[in-house]
């Protein structure tokens, strides 16, 4: 079949996302410096999954992880990988989510990595002798959550974004509960949870992300996780800046955090009124390749 034909196949889902969390990450995470930033990692948010070296010395590095993981990303990130020994370096991650099943094969790939994952957004050195940095005010939705679960050494900035939602159908999520559902949209939904759940429990995460994500329908906001929740899904796995950055860097303590939003098992903070921002509804789901599917909206 044509790879062309074949793609068009796809059913479009959504498993939007997760929650708030971490402190700057010492020396190489901080505050964005102005606007620019943000509105061109928007931007990049967009665009299909890139991955990129950002050298912050001549012997260490990371790789930026910017977009929408699609079918081609994990092919993308064997690609990038074999231009360098990846082995053991920090993924920082800025992505609104993107395919249920590519994201988990991707995740598998940065697990047999070792990887260790973050949340930021990479900001490379303008000026000779500027130091790259990665400044914490970024975004991790939807399946860029179970990305972040990919990592051997899991940390989250105080301001960054992590933030959770249903799978559902994509082609069907702005309007999901006036449109209808076959029994075998209902197979594919069941047969993706399961390998989600599967995928979850492999990379060493609790029951508690997929209970916390599929309590969120499509027509809710995204629930941002707590400092609270972060820990009971074991998305966070540390509180040192330094166990995710670059050798020779300083360690610098994660400071304590005020729970964002509202807990689904918890009271609601102070923060409570400030809703999140809607996220594109990304995640794709592949159907089977003989049950015909139609072509999603996209």
């Amino acid at each position: 079949m044509d790879v062309k034909l074949l793609r068009s196949r796809i059913l479009r889902w959504t498993l939007l996302s997760v929650a708030a969390v971490g402190t700057a990450l010492g020396g190489a995470m901080m505050s964005a410096s102005n606007s620019a930033h943000a509105g061109s990692s928007l931007e990049e948010r967009k665009q299909p999954m890139r991955f990129s070296w950002v050298a912050c010395e001549p012997n260490c590095g990371w790789v930026s992880a910017v977009g929408i993981i699609t079918g081609d990303s994990p092919k993308d990130f064997d690609d990038f990988s074999k231009t360098r020994d990846l082995t053991g370096t920090t993924v920082v991650l800025d992505s609104s989510g993107g395919s249920v099943n590519d994201a988990i094969a991707l995740g598998r790939r940065f697990r047999e990595l070792k990887l260790r994952t973050t949340v930021g957004i990479s900001v490379r050195g303008r000026r000779p002798g500027e130091a790259a940095r990665i400044t914490p005010e970024a975004y991790c939705e939807s399946m860029c959550v179970f990305l972040l679960l990919a990592g051997t050494t899991r940390y989250v900035p105080e301001r960054a974004h992590v933030r959770v939602h249903q799978i559902w159908m994509g082609d069907r999520a702005d309007d999901a509960k006036a449109a209808s559902y076959t029994a075998q949209d209902m197979m594919i939904v069941e047969r993706d949870i399961g390998r989600l759940a599967k995928y979850t429990f492999d990379m060493g995460g609790a029951g508690d992300l997929l209970s916390l994500a599929l309590n969120v329908p499509p027509w809710e906001d995204l629930h941002e996780l707590s400092h609270g929740e972060l820990g009971l899904t074991n998305l966070v796995t540390t509180q040192i800046a330094a166990d995710v950055l670059p050798q020779g860097r300083p360690a610098i303590p994660m400071a304590e955090l005020t729970p964002k939003g509202q807990d689904r098992f918890g009271a609601a903070s102070p923060d409570a009124d400030k809703a999140p921002l809607k996220s594109t509804r990304t995640a794709e789901a592949v159907a089977p390749a003989s049950t015909g599917a139609t072509t999603p909206a996209q």
